[in-house]
């Protein structure tokens, strides 16, 4: 009987034990009661905004999670967008500011705007290291796992089955996929000029840039409509759609020889899908240099960050509208379309017999540079998503916050890049000769970004943010869009996420005195009166 009560009380005393030690285990960073993962912060998207979120929470405190879809940290800042649409410098601080800071140091300068894109990925994974934050690849989200509890959500699970909870959530995707999953108001395409009372929204009046310099037909000599143009209409001017603006590849090329691989030719190669730029070019003649064509911005060690210029060039016109509301499947196809239309659209320029002979001349000084995205064939890991799904939060910037009421009491950064949306779509004029329409290249001064920007609606969601799918029109979502202000944002998302796990409030009931010193304390600009001569 002794021996019976000895092992009795031994297996209940290795029973506390046990117990014990779960409740230790499950109570530290990475675990969760609900057999996933538990965070104090999870941010979905290895964007540069994404990045600088993940360690600015890390930096305060919290535990943190990145969760990237595919294989790379920077988004554009590392696939291929080297030229870096800065606007007015001296607003850029903070973690955007060091960012640039940590390149001039690579680069033997204080400060450097135009990098390789390896460079920008090494500092990315280097400060996300150092901070201490988990970084999960190959992690996409399963669309039919996110769930919702009171206007909280409480956890999400990967495609992969891999399960994250957490106390706040950050959406750093170019997609915007949590936050819509998320029950998160949101929009897309263009609103009318009468949503907001903004003159520059919606169908844009004519406009001579990036246009047609010289009159091209719109069809063949059968009479069938050239490829690349949009056969339906116009729309009013003012008025709104669901068109996005164009998408491209941002390719980085190289002059040295012994850093190079050719032009790629795509498995669906068909010059035919190049007769709007076979016509233009004939047309232009001698007169027109390849520049004029693409912009080739240079970067060091003889490689190019090129951008799209000219009325035919790398944006792939109207073929991005289906993008931000379509399933991964259909975004798969897209995103393809637009590494053939881009690759193809290289190939043509190098290899098609109708090119002028100095345009061919100049563009097989060139080749795809052998040392950059060794992973994907040397081609950008990223497509330019210019624009897709935006939240319709707590406070909608618009053209007005941008112009003409450009201070925030809620203010956790600035902006200062004009007004900027490439074309919309192609179409074809009354005469029979093409047309681009929906650029815009408006000026702005620098204004400031409302933190409500990056909140949903009170009930909607309280402990999500969203820093690159931010709230704003698209007119000045075109502004607000470039990478120094998504890692604007994602600092102020990263510190306001840790604030509210640390005091238990809501994203919405975030203390902004206490954030905005707390900002001010890392150096973020947050009005002209913080700037000190950079």
């Amino acid at each position: 009987m002794r021996d019976n009560k000895k092992l009795q009380l031994r297996a209940r005393y290795l029973g506390a034990v046990c117990a014990g030690l779960i409740l230790m285990l499950l109570s530290a960073p990475g675990c969760s009661s609900a057999g996933g993962r538990h965070y104090d912060v999870v941010v979905y998207g290895g964007t540069a905004g994404g990045a600088i979120a993940a360690v600015a929470a890390a930096q305060e405190g919290a535990t943190v999670a990145l969760l990237e879809p595919r294989r790379h940290i920077g988004g554009m800042v590392s696939g291929g967008l080297g030229r870096t649409d800065f606007g007015n410098k001296k607003v850029i601080g903070g973690m955007s500011r060091e960012f640039f800071e940590r390149l001039g140091q690579l680069y033997g300068e204080p400060v450097t705007w135009y990098f390789e894109p390896h460079v920008a990925e090494n500092i990315f994974r280097d400060w996300l290291k150092t901070a201490g934050v988990e970084v999960f690849f190959d992690h996409r989200l399963d669309l039919d796992r996110v769930t919702k509890r009171n206007d909280k959500l409480t956890s999400i699970q990967m495609e992969n089955g891999a399960a994250f909870s957490a106390k706040v959530f950050i959406d750093c995707s170019y997609e915007g996929d949590l936050m819509a999953r998320a029950g998160v108001s949101y929009t897309w395409g263009r609103e009318g000029r009468d949503v907001y009372g903004e003159s520059l929204a919606g169908v844009r009046e004519y406009s001579k840039y990036h246009q047609f310099d010289v009159p091209i037909s719109a069809y063949d000599q059968d009479g069938k409509l050239l490829p690349c143009v949009y056969d339906g209409p116009r729309g009013e001017t003012g008025q709104g759609d669901k068109k996005v603006q164009a998408y491209n590849f941002r390719v980085c090329m190289c002059n040295r020889k012994e850093n190079q691989v050719p032009f790629p030719r795509p498995a669906d190669y068909d010059p035919h899908r190049y007769e709007i730029s076979r016509r233009y070019l004939a047309k232009r003649g001698k007169d027109l240099k390849l520049t004029d064509i693409m912009h080739i911005g240079l970067m060091p060690n003889g490689k190019t960050d090129v951008n799209n210029k000219g009325p035919f060039s790398t944006d792939h016109i109207g073929a991005s509208w289906d993008y931000p509301e379509a399933d991964y499947t259909r975004r798969q196809k897209i995103w393809d379309d637009h590494v053939s239309y881009v690759q193809g659209y290289f190939y043509f320029l190098a290899h098609d017999p109708s090119v002028p002979e100095h345009i061919q001349t100049e563009i097989n000084q060139w080749g795809l540079a052998k040392d950059e995205f060794a992973d994907t064939g040397h081609w950008p890991h990223q497509m330019y998503i210019r624009e897709a799904r935006r939240m319709v939060g707590a406070y909608v910037m618009n053209q007005k916050d941008l112009q003409t009421e450009r201070t925030k009491p809620d203010s956790i950064g600035m902006g200062s890049y004009n007004s900027d949306s490439h074309h919309v779509q192609r179409i074809v004029k009354p005469d029979g000769t093409l047309e681009n329409e929906g650029d815009m290249q408006v000026p702005v001064k620098p204004y400031e970004i409302a933190y409500r920007a990056l909140t949903p609606r009170k009930g909607e969601c309280e402990n999500l943010l969203v820093p690159v799918c931010f709230s704003a029109s698209h007119v000045a979502y075109s502004s607000m869009r470039m990478e120094p202000q998504y890692m604007i944002m994602g600092q102020a998302a990263g510190v306001a996420a840790a604030q509210a796990v640390r005091h238990g409030v809501a994203v919405q009931q975030v203390d902004l005195a206490r954030l905005q010193a707390r900002l001010r304390e890392q150096k973020q600009i947050l009005s002209l009166d913080d700037v000190t001569e950079r």
